[in-house]
């Protein structure tokens, strides 16, 4: 087992270029989400290559080049901007003798550094046992217990098997957990519902800028910060909109690139606040040279959840960055269907209001005047005495 350092983990990031999309960008992503988990990158390897090698990822040659800077950097980490198998990573860790993470659990890591919340730190444990469940087949076969001969006929059980069965004890516990949160949720929901209170959604790519907004939109002081995945936990506060029917605003944890399935799964009671919406709000980062694979991104996973249906209006936020000017879209119904602001510096922020009030107006007040008098005019001499 490799220890962790104290002072962080010495990094070395690999990044292999399958000819899918900016590699640049994604090297850059790569990085941040490596000092989000409290890394220090000390160098980069990057290839090209038409496939992954089904052993080594990389390829033989390239992995020698990795080993060889890792020894040099005193590197004790080296992460991959991909997905492994659970065959390809204890082969590299085989031979580059350290730890070694992929993409997959360098994000399950950082979900487990910021879940602050019983719930959240429910749906990350979740996330990491199913994530390590697919990596146990072969992984313990030093330990087999089962091999037969002097001193090695065990209790019947191996390693695995026991390893194994205390993941699914566990998985079927948490489990039971997350439904009764789920119906919790479920509760709320229909209580809003009832009040006729509407659901407005934030979503959008991690550091797109939501809390920002959200806090700019209700006043509310949810933890935002120039970090990815600086909200996990799903916060909910009433927001008033003047001419509009009661609303209540959710900022939700953000979408990356390659998000691990295991963690959408985990996390779908929470990403039902996006499901259950009234409307959603796409907020964009108007300032990133990615943003239409971010917005991809985030349409995918919306999919995935079953929140594509919900209508949506595209928020472009961070024009003070991008030197863009404030202002709406309308798409063919007249329909506004964007709305470019920032919301660091508020510009922009009245025509989101705006929308929201044309989207959702306030019920029109019933005035109840003095009931009309009879035609009989017996009533109306009675009508008369009693006044």
């Amino acid at each position: 087992m490799f220890e962790r350092p104290q002072g962080g983990d010495r990094a070395l990031l690999v990044a292999i270029d399958f000819g899918d999309g900016d590699h640049e960008y994604r090297m850059q992503e790569l990085g941040a989400l490596a000092a989000s988990a409290g890394a220090i990158v000390v160098g980069t390897v990057t290839g090209r290559r038409a496939r992954p090698d089904a052993a080594l990822f990389a390829g033989k040659g390239k992995v020698e080049e990795v080993d060889a800077l890792r020894r040099a950097l005193s590197a004790d980490l080296v992460i991959f901007d991909h997905t492994l198998s659970g065959v390809q990573q204890r082969n590299l860790e085989q031979k580059l003798e350290c730890r070694v993470v992929d993409r997959a659990s360098l994000i399950l890591d950082i979900f487990a550094l910021r879940a602050r919340s019983a719930e959240g730190k429910l749906q990350v444990e979740l996330a990491q046992l199913a994530h390590l469940a697919t990596r146990l087949a072969g992984g313990w076969t030093h330990l087999e217990r089962q091999k037969g001969g002097i001193g090695l006929r065990g209790p019947g059980e191996t390693q695995l098997e026991t390893d194994r069965r205390l993941i699914g004890e566990r998985v079927k516990l948490l489990r039971g957990r997350m439904a009764r949160v789920a119906r919790s949720r479920a509760v709320q929901s229909r209580t809003r519902r009832r009040a006729e209170v509407r659901t407005v959604a934030l979503v959008g790519y991690t550091n797109a800028g939501k809390s920002t907004l959200f806090n700019r939109m209700t006043g509310a002081s949810a933890f935002a910060a120039n970090q990815l995945f600086a909200t996990l936990d799903t916060t909910l506060r009433k927001v008033y909109v003047e001419g509009a029917a009661p609303i209540v605003l959710s900022d939700t944890v953000g979408f990356i690139r390659d998000l691990p399935h295991d963690l959408i799964a985990a996390f779908r009671s929470t990403l039902t606040e996006a499901a259950d919406a009234d409307l959603i709000l796409h907020v964009i980062d108007g300032s990133s040279n990615e943003r239409d694979e971010q917005v991809a991104a985030v349409d995918a996973v919306l999919a995935e959840i079953g929140a594509n249906e919900v209508p949506q209006v595209r928020v472009l936020n961070k024009i003070d960055l991008a030197a863009l000017p404030p202002g709406v879209e309308r798409d063919g119904c007249g329909n506004i269907s964007s709305v470019r602001l920032s919301a660091l510096t508020g510009a922009g922020c009245a025509d989101l209001r705006f929308m929201l009030a044309e989207r959702f107006p306030a019920a029109p007040i019933a005035v109840h005047g003095p009931e009309p008098l009879s035609s009989d005019p017996d009533d109306q001499k009675a009508t008369l005495r009693s006044g």
